[in-house]
């Protein structure tokens, strides 16, 4: 299944809003720096949230810099706040409205009209369904059983991925579930790539590597107040807990399963408040993956570049040709 050798490696993109940036920014340099396409070096991607956008984004050949140049551009669209009221309007219904993140994504210059299936990588997007109160994972067709995702629109697969409570509206534009951000059951979708690998595609888990990528995690101080603390005191923690809680699990997970060595996660603490998800901090961001990837990239050398990913060629190839054109 796979290519220059025996391994096989999926590429994981956390959550985190305009943080996005960052993980698109250590791809875009550890590109320059080696004179590679990372993806090529990658048999699977998953994302969640705005890492499912750039799972997508790399999956129809969209290099880093390009999706570097989205955020860039578009965020300040996407999560604009003129008059500083949005924070208010959060408290009874979403922060931002869904229409200048769908412009964004349907630009001809980011997914336009193309399909999930026209992806040239095995993806696994997740996404949550409100309605039935159940995890809901968008798949390329890498499996004869994957017959219906394929025909989803890529931009409409993102907009479900990264619908964040009380940040976007729930997406029903898929057969009209309410679907929302995947990140709320897998903000760290690293464990859903190893079960697709080990599930769907009969890879041994001593065959697997994986690289892991975060959107800068706050290195924030948990008062004491929380130790018998309710709501109140809970406010502003309770999220904040849940995810990185949630975020540490996998990565422990992860790594009992193939060893430590195989598991392999750059996500750098940065003071709390220093980057929100919804904040416009580019040229920060940009300089926090300019400094982290001088050092990851020399690892990304010796521990991925070796291998070469077989082609992926995914099935009901003709149907889907016919789809496109219609």
């Amino acid at each position: 299944m796979t290519g220059g050798t025996n391994r096989f490696h999926i590429l994981s993109f956390d959550g985190g809003g305009i943080k996005g940036l960052f993980s698109a920014a250590v791809l875009a340099a550890i590109e320059d720096d080696l004179g590679i396409e990372v993806t090529d070096h990658f048999d699977l991607i998953t994302g969640s949230s705005t890492g499912g956008i750039i799972a997508l984004g790399l999956g129809l050949g969209m290099r880093p810099r390009r999706i570097v140049e989205f955020f860039v551009e578009q965020g300040p669209k996407i999560f604009r706040n003129r008059l500083k009221l949005r924070g208010c309007i959060q408290f009874v219904r979403r922060k931002f409205p869904q229409s200048p993140l769908e412009a964004a994504l349907r630009d001809p210059k980011t997914f336009g009209e193309r399909l999930l299936g026209e992806s040239r990588k095995r993806l696994v997007i997740p996404s949550y369904n409100l309605g039935e109160d159940d995890v809901y994972i968008f798949k390329t067709p890498h499996h004869e059983r994957l017959r219906r995702d394929w025909k989803v629109p890529a931009w409409t697969v993102a907009m479900a991925t990264s619908a964040a409570p009380t940040y976007f509206p729930a997406v029903r534009i898929v057969d009209g579930i309410r679907l929302i951000d995947g990140g709320v059951w897998a903000n760290n979708p690293t464990m859903v790539g190893i079960t697709e690998a080990v599930s769907m595609l009969g890879v041994e888990l001593d065959r697997l590597k994986v690289l892991s990528l975060g959107t800068i995690d706050p290195l924030a101080q948990r008062p004491k107040s929380l130790n018998g603390g309710g709501l109140w005191q809970w406010r502003n923690s309770a999220i904040d807990v849940i995810m990185r809680g949630q975020s540490l699990g996998v990565q422990k997970q992860a790594q009992l399963l193939l060893g430590k060595n195989a598991v392999h996660r750059l996500d750098p603490r940065a003071p709390d408040g220093t980057f929100l998800l919804d904040r416009i901090t580019s040229d920060e961001l940009i300089a926090k993956a300019a400094h982290e990837s001088r050092r990851f990239s020399p690892l990304f050398a010796s521990e991925f570049q070796s291998h070469r990913a077989s082609i992926y060629e995914p099935l009901y190839q003709r149907e889907m040709e016919h789809v496109s054109h219609e």
